[in-house]
């Protein structure tokens, strides 16, 4: 589904959108990126233990995002995305989290 093309790899890809500052955020959720200058978008995550202490709820984190974007974002937007959690979710807040990624995707129409 993802292949390596559409992830952010290293700490320096990682640093880049960091440091371009520019970040929204919902209530779960930081979004901070940065353009690019390939034809399609790149994202990542940051989900800290300090926030979700069971490996098993970041795996989950991650899967949820990966697949909410996959349906939602437009492909040719060459942006480099990092997802950074703000606060714990899991199941039962699925819908939440799907309107809040699709509300911070509206917004960062470059």
């Amino acid at each position: 589904m993802f292949t390596k093309k559409y992830k952010l790899l290293n700490a320096d890809e990682f640093s880049f959108v960091f440091n371009f500052r520019k970040r929204i955020s919902s209530e779960h959720i930081f979004l901070h990126y940065a353009p690019n200058n390939l034809s399609h978008y790149r994202m990542g995550f940051v989900v800290a233990k300090k926030i979700e202490k069971r490996a098993v709820r970041r795996n989950y984190v991650r899967r949820t995002i990966r697949e909410i974007i996959y349906k939602n974002i437009n492909k040719t937007l060459a942006v480099d995305i990092v997802f950074r959690l703000k606060k714990p979710y899991y199941k039962s807040d699925f819908k939440t989290i799907e309107l809040e990624l699709t509300n911070l995707l509206k917004k960062i129409a470059l």
